[in-house]
């Protein structure tokens, strides 16, 4: 079977890879009962992969440059939230600085 064009993309590994920690994040989010914070970030880690894989599988590379867009403003929501999980004390500021690399 042949592979998704996404799969191919070192970007889509990456972002891929950094949701796994932003989930852990939504989970330790969840522990301190701020559900719809945790509930937002999921969302919002998620739509990186997703909006990356969608636009894969545009015919146009501008049509593939709008999901990217979009999947890169979903990080900026993900870093706003890590922001407000450090204030609150849910995260550590290495923790936040993780993702940031």
């Amino acid at each position: 079977m042949e592979d998704f064009r996404f799969e191919q993309l070192a970007i889509w590994r990456e972002a891929v890879e950094i949701s796994e920690t932003l989930f852990d994040y939504a989970e330790m989010a969840d522990n301190k009962r701020f559900y719809k914070f945790a509930e937002q970030l999921r969302a919002a880690a998620l739509s990186i992969s997703n909006n990356i894989a969608e636009g894969s599988g545009s015919f146009s590379d501008k049509e593939f440059a709008s999901f990217l867009n979009i999947s890169r403003r979903s990080i900026f929501e993900c870093a706003n939230i890590l922001h407000i999980f450090f204030r609150r004390q849910v995260i550590t500021v290495e923790q936040k600085e993780i993702v940031y690399l």
